[in-house]
């Protein structure tokens, strides 16, 4: 390979290279199909301190059961 040909072959790497990245570029600011976010959910609850709270409901770990009598009594601290 002469001088010539070496240097029409890097010519054309770096081309296409730059030619990639730019269009990688282009691509990130065009409309597509992007997922806006969901409002999330939130529930209002009343902490311990006796004020009113909204948590995120995806926070939130509920069981099936119910509490008895007992463990409310205990939870509530006077």
């Amino acid at each position: 390979m002469n001088n010539y040909e070496i240097n029409q072959s890097r010519r054309g790497f770096v081309g296409w290279t730059l030619g990639t990245l730019g269009l990688f570029g282009i691509l990130k600011f065009l409309p597509g199909n992007k997922q806006k976010p969901k409002p999330s959910a939130t529930v209002k609850m009343l902490g311990q301190d006796g004020k009113l709270v909204e948590v995120d409901a995806s926070l939130l770990h509920r069981k099936k059961t119910k509490i008895s009598d007992e463990e409310v009594l205990t939870w509530v601290k006077k």
